[in-house]
């Protein structure tokens, strides 16, 4: 006796194969909070570390007792991210928004036939060669040009600019891509030129899609490690110019990690500093979210 027809059989084997794969995903993604938060706030239940510590720009974290105990403070790595990262979203948000409106509004052939593969490949390029043009070549203009050791925030948000602008770039694309034809023919039917429609049109319409781009590209950029290690000269300090040398989070983690013992201080401090970025990738989706529910209310 047949209970089940074939086609029942298939659609059931279809839920069940991707009902599994989906709960392995969002298995993962919660034990990974759940390791990285339990990790991460062992800075403050295991080793009682302060706030005003943790905080701080004082990074000694094998400091003895007798010279006044380790200081884990990760301001400085903070502050470091935040502002090489911004400066990367504010150059290259402009321009890949622009290269997607060339891309897909005034030159499509174009654009396809060469801009899209160009991006392609800057999207493949491993980010150590990245950082190695910098290191030859970026880093020795802004020493011989601008001053300083070349080794600063605006070698590292230069090279960060440039490994984010497909991120931005290929959103934008799609998303200026995916605007229904009619708007554009409306548009030209009501006597708008080319860039009136642009500008006017298209670029509010898809504004949701274009901020997701940069969203996405910022978020990135927190998360970027050897390339940006590579230039910024690693100097635990807050920058005053932007020809000072910076520390980002992950190059303070990378750097740092190979130096450490497991369920020591200095070893949950970096951990606490995987914990910030995970957080900051959480705020960007949510940041994406609340875009998206509040250009779709516009």
């Amino acid at each position: 006796m047949q209970w089940f027809s074939p086609n029942t059989r298939r659609e059931f084997a279809g839920y069940t194969v991707t009902f599994v794969c989906a709960s392995i995903a969002i298995a993962l993604t919660i034990a990974i909070i759940v390791f990285l938060g339990w990790k991460g706030l062992s800075i403050f239940f295991v080793h009682k570390v302060s706030l005003a510590n943790i905080f701080s720009v004082n990074w000694w974290p094998d400091r003895a007792a007798a010279l006044g105990g380790p200081q884990v403070g990760v301001l400085s790595f903070m502050v470091g991210s935040i502002i090489a990262s911004s400066l990367a979203a504010a150059v290259s948000a402009p321009f890949g928004i622009t290269v997607a409106v060339f891309m897909s509004n005034i030159s499509p052939r174009l654009g396809q036939q060469v801009l899209q593969p160009v991006i392609e490949l800057l999207a493949g390029i491993p980010s150590v060669v990245y950082g190695y043009i910098g290191l030859s070549l970026l880093v020795p203009f802004v020493r011989e040009n601008l001053g300083g050791t070349g080794f600063s925030l605006l070698a590292g948000a230069a090279v960060l600019s440039v490994m984010i602008l497909p991120t931005v770039t290929s959103v934008s694309f799609d998303a200026l891509r995916s605007l229904p034809s009619h708007l554009k023919e409306a548009a030209y039917a009501l006597g708008a030129t080319r860039w009136q429609t642009i500008k006017m049109v298209l670029i509010p319409a898809a504004r949701e899609g274009l901020l997701t781009g940069v969203v996405l590209a910022l978020a990135r950029a927190f998360g970027e490690a050897l390339a940006v290690q590579m230039v910024i000269g690693n100097k635990r300090e807050i920058p005053h110019s932007i020809l000072d040398p910076i520390i980002t989070l992950t190059s303070g983690i990378t750097m740092d990690m190979g130096n450490t013992v497991q369920g020591s201080l200095w070893n949950d401090a970096l951990w606490f500093m995987a914990a910030i970025l995970l957080l900051i990738s959480f705020l960007s989706i949510l940041a994406i979210r609340t875009i998206g529910k509040k250009v779709s209310s516009w």
